[in-house]
């Protein structure tokens, strides 16, 4: 049955079906040809909503509109390109160092790529960036935020992998700011070697000091979440709650840029970006009961493992096996499916399930920026109005940090482990 799930899966997303549904047409083929009811799809739709932890995703996503839907974005800029925009090639270090804060803000990539691409690209185009530079610029940084908390992708995997949330979130910010550092690295390098001008902030100590003020409410966000969780104040539901109320008091009283019109669109945002991704939770869990109910997780483990002898080859197989799937699944699905698949190798090999989450998201982020589904690729190249394939030619910098991260982080536990 899971041989007929993956081929009928394979086929309709051939044919251009939404993940989420490709799924489900799936195993209900499945389910036909072994002769199964088809109520069963019904029960386990609804088996996944029932789920407390999970109401911690639509209201992290509602903290991230509402932060991102009044001016805060701008002083955010404004505040990076203070701290970095001095060096060579600035205004591509603010797009990365920005990528490092909005993280803290929004927990989305395609949502930090979207509003960094739309306000930066330009600038960085009239300043004589090439336009397929500039993309590859805010297509991989706009991966960190999966990394620094409140990060979406990192929930889903404790979710399905009945992983501790807060070691997760707490487990993700040495990696997010490596990859932050090495993509400052390779952005320098590049500008350097092409002559691309600083884009320091001008102004005196004033200036500075109250760009500094105004951003200050945003960064204390990832703060906030971090410390509230570590110290056992609440649970990441409640957090997400909190981070909330936080946000439209920021916005209401200290921004003052949050309306009734404003605080509409961010609910409107927030319920297509829940319905899509529960949407997802839902179809997988029917994949995965068929998969459980055949043991191919427990099948897949003992041949990998009675396989390959060695630990370090066990994860080498896994990193191959998820660079791949990132590259043709969205990232929802990607980690929905493969989370379960692989939790049981990782014990059997002794590795940490929370490392074994951060090698997880670093792979599956990178196929955001890697055809034929990069979906921040494919967003950073509408905004520079350039080719796919001019893209990817600039990112291979920015593809050999992130692997380098990714080598880190799978063979170095002290990284991810605390």
């Amino acid at each position: 049955m899971s041989i007929i799930v993956g081929w009928a899966f394979a086929v309709l997303v051939v044919l251009s079906m939404p993940i989420a549904f490709a799924l489900l047409g799936g195993a209900a083929i499945a389910l036909i040809v072994e002769g199964r009811p088809l109520a069963v799809i019904m029960q386990r739709l609804y088996t996944p909503t029932q789920s407390f932890p999970m109401l911690a995703i639509p209201f992290f996503i509602l903290a991230g509109s509402l932060m991102m839907s009044g001016r805060i974005g701008d002083h955010l800029i404004a505040f990076a390109k203070l701290v970095i925009g001095r060096v060579r090639g600035g205004m591509g270090q603010v797009s990365i160092l920005g990528s490092v804060m909005f993280g803290g803000v929004s927990g989305s990539a395609v949502a930090d790529a979207s509003a960094l691409g739309n306000a930066l690209i330009p600038v960085q185009v009239k300043e004589g960036y090439p336009p397929a530079f500039a993309a590859a610029i805010n297509a991989s940084s706009a991966t960190i935020s999966l990394l620094i908390p409140p990060s979406i992708p990192l929930i889903l995997f404790g979710l399905v992998t009945s992983t501790s949330i807060i070691d997760l979130f707490v487990a993700g910010i040495i990696p997010g700011l490596m990859l932050g550092a090495g993509l400052l690295g390779a952005c320098w390098l590049t500008a350097v070697r092409r002559g691309l001008p600083p884009s320091p902030l001008l102004g005196g100590f004033s200036v500075w000091r109250g760009q500094a003020l105004k951003a200050l409410p945003a960064l204390v966000m990832p703060v906030f979440v971090i410390g509230t969780l570590r110290f056992g104040v609440a649970t990441p539901t409640e957090v997400s709650v909190m981070a909330v109320a936080y946000a439209l008091f920021i916005g209401s009283v200290v921004y003052r840029d949050l309306d009734p019109k404003t605080i509409l669109r961010a609910l409107t945002e927030t319920a297509v970006m829940t319905g899509a991704v529960l949407l997802i939770i839902m179809a997988s869990s029917v994949v995965q009961w068929i998969l459980t109910l055949e043991q191919v997780p427990q099948t897949l483990t003992d041949w990998i493992v009675g396989n390959l002898d060695k630990a370090w080859m066990v994860i080498l197989a896994m990193n191959i096996i998820m660079l791949i799937v990132g590259t043709v699944l969205d990232l929802p699905a990607a980690m929905l499916l493969l989370g379960p698949l692989f939790i049981g190798i990782a014990q059997a090999i002794g590795l940490d399930p929370v490392q074994l989450g951060l090698m997880m998201v670093i792979n599956l982020a990178i196929g955001l920026y890697t055809p034929p589904v990069g979906t921040t690729l494919f967003i950073s190249a509408t905004i520079a109005r350039t080719t796919i394939g001019k893209v990817v030619v600039e990112l291979w910098p920015f593809y050999l940090v992130s692997v380098l991260v990714l080598v880190l982080v799978s063979y170095v536990p002290a990284l991810t482990i605390y």
